[in-house]
């Protein structure tokens, strides 16, 4: 078995994309997760907000984004494409993120609303998005590679992969990317997509530290490993959430 490197000073760079226009539903909170389960184990962390007209600095280790309201994703669609190149290069080049509800469907290729405007999308994750005549409200359980995910979602959209598209869970309690097919959320290379607000990294600790050692081990290689923290607390979230009725 491969020893762990001890890294003196680890840092990373988490960089939180348009947290005033794309945050409700307690998103932000990923954000603020993510920060102290890594000074709990003595890393150094750094989070850049980045907004409309501000660009994706180069030393990003991991990239977060939140839901919001159709009036929010159009108005941050013009400035996303400025991004794209940007965001489709780190994605490719395996940086970690996590895009919730609004931004999951617009890092797709795009998000058709109830009226019928198309907001265009980045086309990172192999998906499309049509707003549906029903909204999905209420506790969601699915199961992922990393174990069982607890979540939240409040969604109208029909979210639709491609063929050859993975998705990122298979739904057990809860509608998910659309209702019919079983699946939630999508992940491609490091990224991923999901509907569950909450935060859900609050009630996950097991996504939270996938982030976190994904980010860790691109930076200072492979043997790096996350020393274990007492999640007990996180642990009894996650089957108080886990309890409740749809």
């Amino acid at each position: 078995m491969a020893k762990s490197v001890l890294v003196e000073s680890p840092e990373l760079t988490i960089v939180h994309l348009y947290q005033k226009e794309m945050n409700i539903y307690g998103d932000t909170g990923n954000t603020l997760i993510l920060r102290r389960r890594a000074e709990w184990r003595d890393i150094k962390v750094n989070v850049l907000l980045v907004g409309l007209g501000e660009a994706i600095p180069e030393e990003t280790d991991i990239i977060l984004g939140g839901g919001g309201q159709d009036a929010g994703q159009g108005a941050i669609e013009r400035d996303l494409q400025t991004k794209a190149v940007a965001l489709h290069r780190l994605a490719s080049a395996g940086v970690p993120m996590l895009m919730i509800c609004g931004m999951y469907q617009l890092f797709g290729r795009s998000f058709t609303t109830g009226e019928g405007t198309v907001i265009r999308g980045i086309g990172v994750l192999p998906l499309e998005t049509t707003a549906g005549k029903e909204r999905y409200i209420g506790n969601t359980h699915y199961d992922t590679p990393l174990g069982e995910i607890i979540g939240y979602e409040n969604h109208s959209g029909l979210t639709h992969l491609d063929n050859e598209a993975e998705a990122f869970g298979s739904v057990t309690l809860g509608a998910g990317n659309n209702g019919h097919d079983g699946t939630e959320g999508c992940r491609i290379h490091n990224v991923i997509g999901t509907y569950s607000h909450g935060p859900v990294l609050a009630k996950n600790p097991n996504l939270a530290d996938e982030l976190l050692q994904l980010a860790l081990q691109r930076k200072y290689g492979p043997s790096f490993a996350l020393r274990p923290l007492d999640d007990t607390l996180e642990q009894q979230a996650h089957e108080t959430a886990k309890a409740r009725p749809r």
